[in-house]
């Protein structure tokens, strides 16, 4: 039950103006609400005069307009990009060709795991297929700029590609879609993997990070206690399908309408999704049985 995070829905942002959440970053919004993206996408900009951006986001003419005014008569030297989604990375392309900056995330976009046979992936029309950044970061590397310092954290789980970026001597991360103030992160299947994500999880745990800014939603504070909030709702929903799964084999749309009570019906797809990521994972860990591999129209109980 997400009742066990305490969520924070309170943004008093207006879409595409600057705002300073936090000394030396500043932050802009797009206007591109919905279930998915809360009030919007953020985009982040780092330091003064010389500058950093973190996910630009969607391919919307007027926040990519707002995002270069933001930073007139300055020079963008760094773009990083947290992860694929269409919502995140599309202005990379108008805002490199506006500044000439370098492109930095983990890599193109990529599934978690192969397609099965007769598979289709539901995610692709979210996902930004003709993204390739110019430099490819791995876990641990730091890129420097001016008064500034980013350290690639990957955190694999929403997207295979996910990485975040830890603002150094800051106690500030940058977590994407990992980790939100103001709802759960998506892992769905096959872009995503609970398997991933809670190990990213767990690492972020490990962090010494006190203040995380989103992809999405206000600045979350206290962030290592926010984020065992996330780990200990993870593994009660993991708990609540073996629950139901006690009471017999059953299939996803059954476990959905047993453990997601009162959900947006919009979030109905996106759910079941999510269960079938847990799925995933307890077949993986030899708890759960289906007849060949995981799927969303798959049959599912307990092994043994």
């Amino acid at each position: 039950m997400s009742e066990d995070i305490p969520f924070d829905k309170n943004l008093d942002l207006a879409p595409d103006v600057v705002d300073e959440p936090t000394p030396g970053v500043r932050r802009i919004m797009a206007n591109n609400p919905g279930p998915f993206t809360f009030k919007g996408t953020v985009s982040y900009i780092i330091g003064r005069g010389k500058v950093a951006i973190v996910d630009p986001g969607p391919d919307d003419p007027v926040h990519i307009g707002a995002l270069l005014d933001a930073v007139r008569n300055e020079t963008v030297t760094h773009i990083f990009v947290t992860h694929t989604h269409r919502d995140h990375s599309p202005a990379v392309p108008a805002i490199k060709k506006a500044t000439g900056a370098s492109v930095y995330a983990e890599g193109p976009h990529r599934a978690a795991r192969p397609l099965h046979i007769g598979e289709h992936n539901p995610l692709d029309a979210s996902a930004d297929r003709d993204f390739r950044p110019d430099v490819a970061l791995r876990d641990g590397e730091v890129v420097s700029g001016d008064d500034w310092a980013i350290e690639a954290v990957t955190t694999p789980g929403h997207t295979a590609n996910h990485m975040a970026y830890a603002l150094k001597g800051k106690s500030t991360l940058f977590a994407g879609d990992h980790v939100m103030g103001w709802a759960t992160s998506i892992v769905a299947p096959p872009d995503g993997a609970m398997s991933d994500y809670m190990h990213s999880l767990a690492k972020l745990a490990r962090r010494s990070e006190t203040v995380y800014l989103p992809g999405h939603g206000p600045v979350i504070a206290d962030a290592p206690r926010f984020v065992n909030y996330y780990i200990l709702h993870r593994k009660a929903r993991e708990d609540s399908i073996l629950h139901r799964l006690s009471k017999g084999a059953t299939d996803i749309p059954t476990i959905v309408r047993a453990i997601y009570i009162g959900i947006d019906p919009r979030l109905t797809g996106a759910a079941g999704l999510s269960v079938l990521a847990h799925l995933e994972d307890l077949v993986a860990r030899g708890v759960v049985e289906t007849d060949g591999q995981p799927a969303i129209n798959g049959i599912y109980r307990l092994a043994g």
